[in-house]
């Protein structure tokens, strides 16, 4: 090829080549691989993070994006601390970061705070001594990314220092900057809830197959059916009985009576109706009619709706 052919050739799409060697996917593909990350974080994060603190801390999946790498990492924002990580056979260069308030919240509750009374603290840069905390958060979420992740080989996650991200280095022009994905978790307690994130190129999630624990499995497993035969019985027709109670009367009348004999309701006002399904009271009514049709008003319920639902159901 000519220097004049060369210089008018046109540059080959970044998008179609990363599709092309599997370093761009779908977005449902990669949301499916970031939730699976997710349950890991949610099974194994808390417990990890209570034994080394004390503190009951509530961790759930808040989705993912995707992006080019410094992109993501920008989005943070200010008031982030951000640590570059590494987990040998899987990926050598990913970055954990985590907003401040929790930080905060965390260093307050272990000088003694009570959780519940700590107001949201409001986003900064943290200190030397809150980094500490993060390292120590940090190096926990290592520890579920590398039981997730699987990597050959058992190598522990290295999780380098974090630092505040408004103290990170601008990247060297020409320098790498893959499609990657964001894995979002919520992290809280007490009243204060924040964002922890793992940021890693869509070309190592590609390649992986999250692990996720078989009593987890099991566990979501069972919701489905049981979210499946609850709607098939929300569904299904419910034979009710209406009992009203009559005027007592005795062995002798009621052994004498012929057809169109006449027996009185107890109630002299309105006339109470209980209205039962499969032997369960459900609802106390008084009894009326409509039109040509005789009816009853519910007036009470014997339970919730889900009390109510439950009985049904056993």
């Amino acid at each position: 090829m000519s220097k004049q052919a060369a210089e008018s050739a046109l540059p080959f799409d970044k998008t179609l080549l990363a599709r092309m060697i599997g370093a761009l996917g779908d977005d449902d593909v990669i949301e499916k691989i970031a939730a699976d990350f997710g349950t890991a974080f949610c099974e194994f994060l808390p417990d990890m993070l209570e034994s080394e603190t004390g503190l009951d801390l509530k961790i759930a999946y808040a989705g993912c994006a995707t992006g080019l790498r410094d992109t993501l990492i920008a989005e943070l924002g200010g008031a982030v601390a951000i640590s570059d990580a590494s987990l040998r056979n899987w990926n050598n260069d990913f970055q954990i970061a985590c907003e401040s308030p929790i930080i905060i919240a965390m260093m307050e509750s272990l000088l003694g705070a009570d959780p519940k009374r700590i107001p949201q603290p409001r986003p900064r840069r943290l200190s030397t001594i809150e980094l500490d905390i993060a390292t120590m958060v940090f190096d926990k979420i290592g520890a579920v990314l590398r039981t997730a992740a699987n990597a050959q080989g058992g190598f522990e996650t290295m999780v380098g220092r974090p630092y505040n991200t408004d103290d990170r280095k601008s990247p060297e022009e020409g320098s790498p900057d893959p499609f990657a994905a964001v894995i979002r978790m919520t992290i809280g307690i007490g009243t204060t809830l924040s964002v922890f994130s793992i940021i890693v190129s869509q070309q190592t999630l590609l390649k992986t197959q999250v692990v996720v624990p078989k009593s987890v499995q099991a566990r979501k497993g069972r919701n489905v059916w049981t979210e499946k035969l609850e709607e098939q019985v929300r569904r299904s027709s419910v034979t009710l009985e209406a009992r009203i109670s009559l005027e007592s009367l005795s062995l002798d009348t009621i052994s004498r009576l012929q057809p169109g004999d006449i027996i009185p309701f107890r109630d002299a006002q309105d006339v109470r109706v209980d209205v039962n399904a499969n032997g369960r009271d459900l609802y106390v009514c008084e009894f009326g009619r409509a039109g040509v049709r005789y009816t009853v008003r519910v007036k009470d319920t014997h339970g919730s709706d889900e009390d109510i639902f439950n009985h049904i159901m056993s």
